[in-house]
């Protein structure tokens, strides 16, 4: 197969603008420290190394660029666009395979790119997601510092120039490494490089599913990462008896740590028993009762927690306000009330004409305006009526906002024991919640189709998802999470 000129324009969909020009010109550290003989053997070559390089930033740029696209442009402007396929099995690639001799794409699993090398005699692919170079004839992936230093400043390089401030259209300021003096290098050399790896499974320890769907949440949120990986709060130092904020700096500091079997979270369970009696004992629990317990021991046991104005790492995190606007369609009067919330609690009803239940449908009868089933009594007319019509809709959006569908119904009059709803619930992994705020909301049951500020501040994009298997009096919680760019299932049944 011959490397035709436009071959990267062939196998990426002719998308070679997306990749900035400079990436040619990016400086390489001075050491090969090359394991492979093949490679060093090529990159000696002196007709070869300039093109291997070439290529090598090329696939790795183009995948760079698809996975900023995906973060960093407002969800009304990212682009559909087709998914590489093998050339030969035509899947579609998660993470491709690229000859680094030609422009054939293919899968792993499947053994296309290798047998494609083989097959034409070429001798190197690499993975475009991390960077890794296979070398055909030592059958393995293969170590060079300078493949490594590639990856990371055309990686770099992109992000720089796709990322934009949210107001201005100033390109992100340059990167600068960080070269330790003298003093900084000696107190290096006593050090333990420890790797971040973020991804690691917790013990079931009798019923606690709950538990640790919970935890698995919390450590895959980036404001709590960043919060207790930045010793924000330092359990060594903190003078709390029953501190739940020692337990997730404890937490954090095991999951990211070098040991890649299970961790059981005995510690923290104790802690919860012990702060929370509703939550003891080896009993099924409800993993939204136990959410919500964990915030208040987080927020009570947190630096800068108050009363008044909370600025602690929860209220920073979650907190929001709900408005409630009762109009007496009487007279006329609006009464506003503003709540502060966590989260949201969306109840699962028959989805009408939509066929289908979908988050953005359960949003949408969160916030439609409905009829007071009770006597409210106006504070304009004084008097009590049926006529009221109360609209929900949220004034101040969260950093991370979280979801709870309410699954459980009385099918008779009766008190008698709830029983679960199982229909499926449809949701996107990004969505724009400018159309349920309090801004956007208008009086006639319309939205506005602008908005104040710039897309990216209604935005949210999905990490984390918490299911529930069974029924309401025995079942089990599973969750996932994503890592990076990749999305784990947390089973601690598995």
């Amino acid at each position: 197969m011959s490397t035709p000129n436009n071959a990267r324009d062939i196998l990426f969909g002719g998308e070679p603008s997306q990749i900035p020009d400079t990436l040619t010109t990016i400086p390489l550290g001075e050491g090969l420290d090359i394991t492979c003989t093949h490679v060093s053997k090529a990159l000696a070559d002196p007709s070869r190394p300039t093109e291997l390089k070439t290529k090598y930033k090329t696939v790795v740029g183009w995948y760079a660029c698809k996975a900023e696209q995906a973060v960093s442009q407002p969800l009304a402007k990212r682009r559909r666009t087709a998914a590489p396929t093998c050339d030969i099995c035509h899947l579609t690639l998660p993470r491709p395979f690229v000859c680094l001799s030609c422009s054939f794409a293919g899968c792993w699993t499947g053994g296309h790119i290798t047998s494609h090398l083989a097959g034409f005699g070429h001798p190197f692919c690499v993975d475009t997601k991390s960077g890794s170079l296979f070398c055909l004839e030592c059958d393995d992936f293969v170590y060079g510092a300078m493949f490594e230093d590639l990856y990371l400043s055309t990686t770099l390089m992109v992000e720089e120039n796709q990322t934009r401030f949210q107001v201005s259209k100033r390109i992100r300021e340059p990167y600068q490494p960080w070269i330790p003096n003298n003093e900084e290098a000696t107190s290096l050399k006593n050090t333990t490089v420890v790797p971040c790896q973020g991804c690691r499974g917790l013990l079931n320890l009798g019923q606690t599913c709950f538990l640790n769907v919970i935890l698995q949440s919390f450590i895959h949120n980036p404001l709590l990462r960043n919060y207790f990986l930045g010793d924000r709060h330092n359990s060594r130092l903190c003078k709390h008896t029953e501190c739940t904020c020692c337990e997730m700096d404890s937490l954090f500091t095991e999951i990211y740590s070098s040991s890649t079997t299970p961790f059981g979270p005995t510690s923290f369970l104790s802690t919860t028993w012990k702060v929370s009696a509703e939550m003891s004992g080896y009993a099924q629990q409800d993993a939204h009762e136990f959410f919500i317990t964990a915030l208040n021991q987080i927020h009570g046991t947190c630096r800068g927690s108050t009363n008044i104005s909370c600025n602690c790492v929860v209220h920073q995190t979650f907190a929001g306000q709900l408005q409630s606007e009762v109009t007496c369609e009487r007279c006329g009067n609006v009464t506003c009330t503003v709540d502060p919330m966590l989260d949201i609690s969306l109840e699962l009803r028959d989805p009408g004409v939509e066929k289908e239940i979908t988050l953005a449908g359960c949003l949408r009868r969160y916030t439609k305006p409905e009829k007071l089933g009770r006597e409210y009594s106006c504070t304009k007319c004084a008097k009590a009526t049926h006529e009221a019509v109360r609209r929900l809709s949220i004034r101040k959006l969260p950093p991370v906002l979280s979801f709870q569908f309410k699954r459980f119904e009385h099918k008779t009059v009766s008190k008698g024991a709830p029983q679960k709803i199982d229909t499926p619930v449809r949701f996107p992994v990004a969505i724009n919640m400018a159309p349920y705020t309090t801004l956007a909301v208008s009086k006639s049951d319309e939205t506005i189709s602008t908005h104040p500020g710039p897309d990216t501040m209604y935005e949210y994009d999905l990490f984390a998802v918490i299911n529930h298997e069974g029924q309401m009096e025995n079942g089990h919680y599973t969750n996932f999470a994503r890592f990076q760019d990749e999305w784990y299932r947390f089973d601690d049944e598995k």
